[in-house]
């Protein structure tokens, strides 16, 4: 029998030892107290607090004040400082602004009609995923088989989505978790753990759970998402799943794969206008966040190889690892520098959301000596160091530069036609 631990408005069964003391007065207080606190003095103000509160309490707050400041670059300090966590769950929580963007992709397909669809969260960590589903309308059964996670997962469900739909946290191991109890799910969003003792997993039959695991579920059910690592090879991606990979700020962030078994949309489409929207079965997609814009494959064969023009355009990490490349160099009108290369060149220069331009001032076989030569002659002591094909680290081409002067430059160490080159330029 599924072991299943409810979090509805009265409070849920007491809170793990390491919780619990946070939750009361003198807790929060504490809490409250150390919000902006200098963790390079942890030492001597533990010695302080110790004084008037208890040891065990101290050491709770301080650790759960520590989390909170590293959790603000993901959820923002609004929400970070009202919620709990563990170290792991941190690390893996999803971030506020990608969590959104996917409850809205699930609000988009249409799940049912009539009352809130539900949504269950496999692998639900400290609810990161579970908050943002709650606050768009859905009827949310959160799932972790760690007792600590599920009670902090409650907490910040309960404490960040207090109109929503009551959510449900379920102590249980996902792979043996009833899907099939009433009320079944209407689609399923699954979070694997891509974490072992020895780092990231990059084998997708070694998340856990599996893959194929996650693959099947989704298809029984009839909807879901499932987050996986950006790295993952295209030819794993099941024909009837969507693949969408997301950068947030320009930063990659994660990639999903998306299925729903009626509902889909009428085809892939791309532009700066077109939106995250219905599920396409086989289609590749960018999501940019966080204007939302959206940019699908087209079929499109790769660019020619032409020379260096007037711009250079470093797409965005999410169309490198979407394989869509060829979708924004057709839209600048562009070629590449190189056919393993991800740099667009063209003689003119057109707005994209999808590449950042630069305008290429000098071409030249790599030589760092010459470069060295070049950068002093124009006072350059500012210099940002891009590299793409090449096996020089940006700091230490830095080091060995001894810059000098207030000018600022831009270089890229990379591959031209095949042959080391190095392009100067600055931001378009």
């Amino acid at each position: 029998m599924t072991d299943r631990t409810p979090s509805p408005a009265p409070p849920p069964s007491p809170p793990p030892p390491s919780l619990a003391p946070l939750l009361s007065d003198e807790g929060q207080a504490l809490l409250a107290a150390l919000r902006d606190h200098d963790p390079a003095q942890e030492l001597a103000l533990a010695t302080r607090l110790r004084r008037d509160h208890p040891a065990e309490l101290v050491s709770a707050a301080l650790a759960q004040a520590r989390l909170r400041q590293r959790a603000v670059a993901k959820f923002g300090e609004r929400d970070a400082y009202r919620m709990y966590f563990t170290p792991h769950g941190v690390e893996q929580a999803t971030r506020t602004s990608v969590a959104a963007h996917r409850a809205g992709r699930f609000r988009d397909i249409g799940l049912r009609a009539g009352g809130p669809a539900r949504i269950t969260d496999l692998c639900c960590g400290v609810g990161g995923d579970a908050i943002e589903l709650a606050r768009a309308g859905f009827a949310v059964t959160a799932v972790d088989r760690d007792p600590v996670t599920c009670e902090i997962a409650a907490l910040n469900v309960r404490t960040l989505a207090p109109d929503a739909p009551p959510a449900t946290v379920v102590r249980a191991d996902v792979m043996t978790y009833d899907l099939a109890a009433a009320p079944p799910p209407d689609a399923l969003f699954i979070d694997p753990a891509r974490r072992g003792g020895r780092g990231r997993i990059f084998d997708p039959e070694a998340y856990s759970p599996p893959l194929s695991w996650a693959v099947d579920a989704v298809r029984a059910v009839g909807a879901g998402g499932i987050k996986i690592a950006p790295g993952i090879p295209h030819e794993l991606v099941p024909d009837d799943f969507e693949a969408e990979w997301i950068s947030d700020g320009g930063d990659v962030k994660e990639a999903v794969l998306w299925h729903h078994a009626t509902g889909q949309g009428a085809g892939p489409g791309s532009g700066p206008e077109s939106r995250p929207g219905a599920i396409t079965p086989g289609a590749r997609r960018a999501t940019l966040l966080p204007a939302g814009l959206t940019l699908t494959g087209r079929g499109l064969p790769d660019p020619p190889v032409r020379e260096v023009g007037r711009y250079l355009y470093e797409p965005d990490g999410a169309v490198i690892r979407a394989h869509l490349v060829a979708e924004v160099a057709d839209e600048l009108d562009g070629g590449l520098i190189d056919e393993t290369i991800a740099y667009i060149t063209a003689d003119e220069r057109r707005p994209t959301p999808y590449a950042t331009a630069y305008e290429i001032t000098d071409e030249l076989p790599f030589n760092l000596k010459r470069l060295k030569a070049l950068l002093r002659e124009r006072g350059v002591g500012i210099l940002t160091v891009k590299k793409r094909g090449s096996p020089v680290e940006p700091e230490e081409l830095r080091r060995r530069m001894k810059l000098q002067g207030r000018e600022s430059a831009t270089v890229f160490l990379t591959r031209v036609a095949g042959a080391p080159t190095m392009l100067l330029g600055r931001p378009a």
